[in-house]
């Protein structure tokens, strides 16, 4: 029995989603669990795997198209088998219809009669021929033995005449087909090298020298967004209408975390700068719980776990997976998941579950050189941050003149929730731990 295929609802808060890719054809063998096509949400793709065995009957959503969750996508059975009542009786189509092929411009009637064959036809086809300005040897004849009538000559089709040859230019003495193909791709005859007559082997040569002009690219090109840019483009309006927000810039000496790091190494437990922070505001967090709630009709919901989001950024975007319960878990614990989460997301195989829920977000510019930079909240949290480049930077130490790699770092804030004085002392509290990670322990 034939069974219809549905988009699925990959989260809660999952509504329609983007059939991006057909995996199978109208008429392939599917087998049940076999991947049949894949789904782009405002967040991932997902390969979504067939729900029976048989026949791809009908694609019911053409690449590219927007499926309301549930809704019909395919319908697979036996081949064969009529499956028009299970979509409503209506069989949409897997895409719209190709646009019907141009008629082809009428082909030049064959002639009537082999060459230098007798002529046979009545004195007044021939007077009308004459008058029309036929050539009455193409004239097929309805007569006795081929004979051409005055009927025939009325009813006689010629076919249209050639387009005009481009007009040479003032000067220049060209063959049509030169003249025609210099029209063409817009090369003026004048600068065409030739021994008398340019002829369109005078062209070519000219155009294999780079004696024709390059075809200009387009000044502009519309691209339409695809459902990530969508989504990103209307979450961060969101955020940017909900939030009225302050940016914080602080800068951290990182010599402690930079000896920390290579002491690390050095045991081969390799860590990333993002992952120590991950674990240090994680740490922070748990003392500022006002940079770990969110606003919901006027109300503040303290949160008393920290899922800290760490975005990753995408050929098409960016995603925004979540460290869960990051305040209980060592160092090691966050290294091996960010760098799993980020594996996954960049593979296209995060679960939709990694990326709800996240309490606090980092983002990363530092390796493109950023010295300062202005995140924008990832709603509902009320706060992000942005992590800086790191900069050898002359600074005075306890009344000396030294040497320090500096690294900046940019704390977003929701400024209904969040004042400047809090925000601040947060900061502060980063910078120590950062400077003094052995406070980590404390």
């Amino acid at each position: 029995m034939a069974k219809v295929i549905v988009m699925p609802k990959l989260g809660l808060t999952m509504t329609e989603g983007t059939v991006s890719k057909w995996l199978k054809a109208e008429g392939d063998a599917v087998r049940e669990g076999e991947p049949l096509f894949e789904v782009e949400t405002d967040k991932l793709t997902n390969t979504i795997e067939a729900a029976a065995g048989g026949v791809l009957l009908k694609i019911a959503a053409a690449e590219g198209s927007e499926v309301p969750c549930l809704k019909p996508v395919a319908v697979i059975g036996e081949p064969g088998e009529d499956y028009a009542a299970l979509l409503g009786g209506e069989v949409p189509a897997a895409a719209a219809e190709a646009p019907a092929a141009p008629a082809a411009p009428p082909a030049a009637p064959a002639p009537a009669r082999a060459p230098g064959e007798r002529v046979l036809a009545s004195p007044a086809a021939k007077k009308l021929a004459k008058e029309l300005g036929i050539d009455i040897a193409l004239v097929p004849g309805s007569g006795p033995k081929g004979r051409i009538t005055e009927d025939d000559v009325k009813n006689y089709k010629a076919a249209p005449p050639p387009p005009p040859a481009a007009p040479e230019e003032p000067g220049v003495k060209a063959s049509p087909l030169a003249a025609k193909i210099a029209a063409d791709i817009g090369l003026e005859l004048k600068d065409v090298p030739a021994k008398g007559r340019v002829m369109a082997a005078d062209i070519l040569a000219a155009v294999q020298k780079g004696g024709a002009p390059a075809e200009e690219a387009p000044r502009e090109e519309v691209v339409p967004m695809n459902g990530m840019r969508k989504a990103i483009a209307r979450n961060m309006q969101n955020s940017h209408m909900t939030s009225p927000t302050v940016t914080f810039n602080l800068g951290i000496d990182m010599t402690e975390l930079k000896r920390l790091r290579e002491q690390l190494k050095s045991e081969e437990i390799k860590v990333s700068y993002t992952d120590i922070l991950v674990k240090v505001v994680a740490v922070a967090l748990r003392e500022f719980p006002l940079l770990n709630c969110s606003v919901e009709d006027n109300k503040i919901i303290y949160k008393h776990y920290v899922n800290m989001g760490v975005a990753v950024a995408l050929d098409n975007g960016l995603v925004v997976p979540n460290v869960r319960d990051a305040d209980r878990k060592s160092l090691t614990e966050i290294s091996a998941e960010v760098k799993d989460l980020a594996k996954k997301a960049r593979e296209g195989g995060l679960p939709m579950d990694a990326l709800q829920g996240g309490t606090f977000t980092i983002t990363n510019l530092g390796m493109y050189g950023i010295e300062s930079f202005t995140p924008i909240i990832n709603q509902p949290e009320v706060a992000i941050m942005g992590v800086n480049t790191m900069q050898d930077k002359v600074v005075v130490v306890d009344g000396e003149i030294c040497v320090r790699p500096i690294m900046n770092i940019s704390l977003t804030a929701d400024h209904r929730v969040v004042d400047g004085s809090v925000a601040a002392e947060f900061l502060q509290r980063v910078k120590a731990l950062m400077e003094k990670p052995a406070l980590l322990l404390a």
